[in-house]
Formats: structure tokens, C-alpha cells, sequence
């Protein structure tokens, strides 16, 4: 079985992991990126089926990194989940992403919701 790519953008070690740890539960191959500056670079080279992104990154913001995907092409199909505790931002991002997470986030819910932007030609065993 192909796993489809989820790429986690947060500079929070523990949720990272917490992240990786509920994508991997959803059949998702995961990677976790800790800046802005590094998931940029990474985007130009893979495409993800889904991004859980954190708007607050140290050097390029959530924001810009959101943006970025939405304008490119390759990238059309990816699915974009916001993971922040700002909800003013969230809010004003709330049409480019697929997704708000407001954090705290339980994992049991990432899992689920992840699950659900699954691509429809993968399969889960």
C-alpha cells in the first residue's frame, strides 16, 4: 500500500509528535519541519497530500507558507490543515485552508480528520 505524504509544519517539538503520531495512526507516511524557511524549501521538492501548518514559525509565518501553496499549481491537491491558537488569524485564513485546528488539539481528532482528506486512491489496510 502507498501511504500518501502528510507534512507537519510546527516549531513545537511535543506537538509535532503529537501530530506524526496521529497522521502515522491515519495510514499517512509523515514529516515534520520545525521553520518556515526549511518548509518552503521542502514544498518546491515533494507534494504532500496534506499539510497541518502552524501559523506562529520562526523566519516564514504560517500565513505566507499557506499562501505560497495556494498559488501553486503542483500543489493544488493538497489538503491544509491550520494548527493554531490564534483564532482571530485562523479566522481571517478560514477560505484557503480545508481545515482550523484550534489548539489544544486532541489527537484522536487529528486522526480522525486526517482520515477524511485522505486521497481516494490510497487504501487503508
Amino acid at each position: 500500500m502507498i501511504k500518501p505524504l502528510a507534512l507537519i509544519i510546527e516549531d513545537d517539538k511535543n506537538l509535532a509528535d503529537i501530530f506524526t503520531l496521529s497522521l502515522q495512526a491515519a495510514e499517512f507516511e509523515t514529516e515534520t519541519i520545525e521553520d518556515g524557511r526549511t518548509a518552503l524549501a521542502r514544498l518546491a521538492e515533494v507534494t504532500p497530500a496534506v499539510v497541518v501548518l502552524d501559523l506562529n514559525l520562526p523566519h516564514v509565518s504560517g500565513d505566507e507558507i499557506l499562501r505560497q501553496i495556494r498559488a501553486d499549481e503542483r500543489l493544488a491537491e493538497t489538503r491544509v490543515m491550520l494548527a493554531t491558537a490564534n483564532a482571530m488569524l485562523a479566522e481571517t485564513l478560514r477560505g484557503e485552508s480545508d481545515l482550523v485546528l484550534l489548539k489544544p488539539i486532541s489527537p484522536d481528532q487529528l486522526r480522525d480528520l486526517a482520515s477524511r482528506l485522505r486521497p481516494p486512491d490510497t487504501v487503508m489496510d
